[in-house]
């Protein structure tokens, strides 16, 4: 590496400036920006023993579907020593990348280049668990309280960090449907998500008949993987989903800007039923498959029909599971519906991959120290600012940003890889109230909507100015 950055100094039991928690790639992009920024005190903590994005799902082959630009830093500062290139340089990769003439990266190389930055950065803090979040009305901190953790993920040592400031990337949990989740708890006939596969390949490929659902991308992956190493003619896959079609994500040019800067304002700026509407309504800008993907799962099918015989797969949309159970030990029945036709039926199965997706970590257990000081909207979702911050009440005079937790407020970009940097970005030049990253002031060519809104910001205070670490509280 060409840099060696050097925090500044901490003085025990004294402020930090931000506290983040969560180390995902989210709070990775924080983390990486602030680092040159000097005198900003930060610390980031996360449970876990070490950086890893969806371990279970880096199937060989399968790709980011963002170009490597939307990495942790670039769209803020190119400059950065933490860009992705900067990573390939460091391991004598760049050349080789240049005649690769990759612009979707694969999914192991961006967990080896967040892994990289993570390993580089001297403010994270691995193997700690935070256990509440506090106000403290007296010293005009917020309290963080946290839990070592040792090697085996048991309590060593308690510990308490005071901070001006907090930001929560806690990230997403893999989602189970209700009538699925008994079966996923239980022990057996594997019933595993998606989030797990790799662990459970070896079985899968070993299974009788393999049952996946979920039509989206991640089940179309692990489709396609299934498929292409079980033996031809004897394949025994079902593929199912609830969307009426396996469909294609949108991917033109001018959908894209769904994901910029100028429509998240744009979002956030219209009322709080249009923003619920357009968020199941927009699914298909994050939800679908990929056109390579897709096609490479026809060719698969095609090329196992040149001997005259067709796989031994079913691949049907528009089906839901109404209830599932055991038959004996081993097998798993699944009561299907499929929507248009109005018929069920049944499909027994020796295995099932739940491609079922992720939801928002609920903010409520970290967050129950701070629950007197929260704003929320009618849905009792904490109501978010256009720069990230939870709307509190004005005797709290520090702030706490979210990172993928306002998908209801800022749209279907909020857990977009390509707005990491962005976000971050104004995260920071928000909380140093000046602006180290200046960011565009346009950056789509489409102008969502008839007039030019003024973003409603919540009535907030701005952040105290930062006191230099010298000066103590």
């Amino acid at each position: 590496m060409t840099h060696a950055p050097h925090p500044p100094h901490h003085e025990p039991g004294s402020p930090r400036d931000l506290v983040g928690i969560g180390i995902g790639p989210f709070n990775l992009s924080l983390a990486a920006l602030a680092d040159p920024l000097t005198g900003l005190d930060t610390a980031f903590y996360d449970q876990r023993p070490a950086f890893h994005w969806h371990p279970g799902l880096l199937i060989d082959g399968a790709r980011i579907q963002v170009p490597f630009l939307a990495d942790l830093v670039t769209l803020a500062d190119p400059a950065s020593p933490w860009t992705f290139l900067n990573h390939l340089k460091s391991r004598r990769r760049l050349f080789p990348f240049y005649f690769a003439e990759r612009f979707h990266i694969q999914r192991t190389e961006y967990d080896a280049y967040c892994r990289w930055v993570a390993e580089n950065l001297p403010t994270l803090h691995f193997g700690h668990q935070v256990d509440a979040v506090r106000w403290n009305p007296e010293r005009h901190l917020f309290e963080v309280d946290h839990t070592r953790l040792d090697t085996d993920g048991q309590a060593e040592a308690l510990g308490r960090t005071y901070t001006r400031n907090v930001v929560l990337g806690i990230g997403t949990e893999p989602h189970v449907p209700d009538p699925l989740r008994p079966l996923a708890d239980a022990p057996g006939a594997p019933v595993v998500h998606s989030a797990d596969y790799l662990d459970h390949r070896d079985a899968l490929l070993a299974a009788g008949h393999v049952t996946v659902v979920g039509t989206g991308q991640s089940g179309a992956e692990i489709f396609l993987d299934l498929l292409r190493n079980r033996p031809a003619g004897h394949e025994r896959l079902h593929w199912l989903g609830r969307t009426e079609a396996f469909a294609p994500m949108e991917y033109s040019k001018l959908g894209l800007e769904h994901f910029t800067p100028d429509y998240t304002r744009y979002f956030h700026a219209l009322p709080e039923p249009v923003r619920d509407r357009l968020v199941t309504a927009q699914w298909q800008l994050h939800k679908g498959i990929d056109a390579e993907t897709a096609a490479a799962i026809h060719d698969e099918l095609y090329r196992r029909t040149l001997d005259d015989g067709w796989p031994d797969t079913v691949l049907t949309p528009g089906v839901h599971v109404r209830t599932a159970g055991r038959i004996a030990t081993t097998k798993i029945e699944l009561h299907l519906e499929h929507t248009q036709q109005n018929t069920r039926t049944r499909l027994t199965t020796d295995a099932v991959v739940l491609a079922t997706g992720y939801r928002e970590r609920p903010l409520g257990r970290i967050l129950a120290g701070l629950d007197p000081y929260l704003r929320r909207d009618s849905h009792e979702r904490p109501r978010i600012d256009e720069r990230f911050r939870l709307v509190l009440d004005s005797c709290v005079t520090g702030s706490v940003y979210v990172q993928n937790a306002e998908t209801h407020t800022h749209g279907v970009g909020a857990p977009d890889l390509g707005l990491a940097a962005w976000r971050s970005a104004t995260i920071l030049n928000d909380l140093t109230g000046n602006e180290p990253y200046p960011l565009p002031a346009r950056t789509a060519f489409t102008t969502f909507g008839l007039e030019q809104q003024q973003p409603q910001i919540p009535s907030a205070r701005r952040p105290r100015a930062l006191t230099p670490l010298g000066d103590g509280i």
